[in-house]
């Protein structure tokens, strides 16, 4: 198998991780502005927490887009590579996010601004659905084996990366601004910023190399390239597909709890500030990013199912303490309760690329590891804030909500516990084929 030296994989891996940042960077962007201006600006009701769920429903529509997102880079990242796809999402995103900050609201264009804002949003998830595959695959497939957790883990990194670059934007701009210029026109400052920021991530992308692995599976088919992709997943890889469902589950659920839910919990239930929310996501996104890599590094040691179990079965007893240690109301305890959530869930995606990866053959790779990543945030993610919110409506209580993310995580275990160990695979197209078959 053809590895890259160390100097054009510190360039590769840079190159996906600016990237990813960006990307995330827009997409967590609206998840904040969901819980904190989206309700008021384009969905205005004289409940404060209706308005809220209607925001966070145009939040999950990202979700929905996702997997078809996934579908289409997938197919066209196994057909024609990694890099064209990993230019042409991050590209997508910052337009469709430059453009929300441009959107006017509710109160000057009436119903088409939540209809827009719907619009733009399905394009943020659709170019996302495309970004993950191509950004972990070309780290993957350039590195070697013994690595592979350690290196994949730093484009896994560029999205607590991303959360920190918007969370702080926002944090800045409430902290400067009154409610009213916030509410005004503040939090489009933040959106209009994606365009710098695009034009710096497509630059450093478009001077890295295709993936060597890729480039070999190619010339290997000749004349018989892959036509459907996503087929062949279907008819031999679906008990791969399921599983990185099943382990995803936790990992995305819980992220969206900690980041998102957080701040409807602490603005609207505790009456506390936003600015206590996001510079605590702050704090914990900075330690996550750290995290991260560490956890990567280890499952390079130890195998990437048990730093993947211990991060889900950790986060299910986190779930009973995290509520606790917000109704205190103190400051550096709700950082430590963000923290420690985030600490180990960096123990799920810390391996996460490596373990994807290393379930599936290199010309239906992409396809393969999208699908299972973006079919699993429709259940998760997507919903999580938004079912949380109902629950907390309803019951008057977190308690539920507590239960909903231990059950998540006790999904996330059954499915790492029915998945062989993928530590020190080979990427090569003929390798992972077999392996794969053997331990299905």
């Amino acid at each position: 198998m053809t590895t890259t030296n160390q100097g054009s994989l510190r360039k590769i891996i840079g190159a996906s991780m600016v990237g990813t940042t960006v990307e995330w960077y827009d997409f967590f962007l609206y998840t904040s502005a969901a819980t904190l201006v989206f309700n008021k600006v384009f969905f205005p009701t004289s409940d404060p927490l209706n308005g809220t769920l209607l925001s966070l429903g145009t939040y999950a529509l990202g979700f929905v887009a996702r997997p078809l997102g996934g579908l289409v880079f997938g197919h066209y990242g196994d057909k024609l590579g990694r890099k064209r796809m990993l230019v042409a999402s991050l590209l997508m995103m910052g337009i469709a996010t430059f453009l929300i900050g441009l959107l006017p609201g509710y109160a000057t264009i009436g119903v088409a601004a939540p209809i827009l804002l719907t619009v733009l949003r399905l394009a943020q998830g659709f170019a996302i659905g495309g970004e993950w595959g191509g950004a972990i695959l070309i780290v993957s497939e350039h590195g070697s084996a013994e690595r592979r957790g350690f290196w994949t883990s730093w484009p896994q990194a560029g999205v607590p990366a991303g959360n920190l670059l918007a969370t702080a934007v926002l944090a800045i701009l409430a902290a400067v601004q009154s409610d009213e210029a916030f509410l005004s026109w503040g939090w489009r400052i933040a959106f209009l910023l994606s365009a710098v920021l695009v034009l710096i991530g497509l630059w450093i992308r478009i001077s890295i190399e295709e993936s060597p692995i890729f480039l070999e599976a190619v010339a290997k088919a000749g004349d018989k390239p892959e036509k459907a992709p996503i087929i062949r997943v279907i008819k031999h890889s679906w008990r791969e597909v399921l599983i990185a469902m099943g382990a995803r589950i936790a990992e995305n659920g819980s992220f969206y709890i900690i980041t998102g839910f957080l701040l409807v919990y602490l603005t609207q239930e505790l009456g506390m500030s936003r600015s206590t929310g996001l510079n605590a996501v702050v704090i914990g996104s900075a330690v996550h990013l750290v995290a991260i890599p560490a956890w990567g590094a280890l499952s390079d040691r130890v195998g990437r199912r048990g730093v993947y179990l211990f991060g889900a079965i950790g986060l299910g007893v986190w779930a009973f303490l995290f509520f606790a240690m917000l109704d205190t109301k103190s400051f550096w305890v709700i950082a430590a309760a963000v923290t420690l959530g985030l600490v180990l869930h960096g123990a799920m995606y810390g391996p996460q690329a490596a373990f994807f990866s290393e379930l599936f053959d290199t010309r239906v790779r992409y396809s393969g590891a999208s699908i299972g990543y973006q079919l699993a945030s429709l259940g998760a993610g997507a919903v999580a804030p938004l079912i949380a919110t109902a629950l907390l409506a309803d019951t008057g209580s977190v308690l539920p909500v507590s239960i909903y993310v231990a059950a998540m995580c006790l999904i996330t275990v059954v499915a790492v516990v029915l998945a062989s160990e993928t530590r020190g695979r080979h990427l090569g197209q003929d390798d992972v084929r077999a392996s794969v078959s053997g331990t299905a």
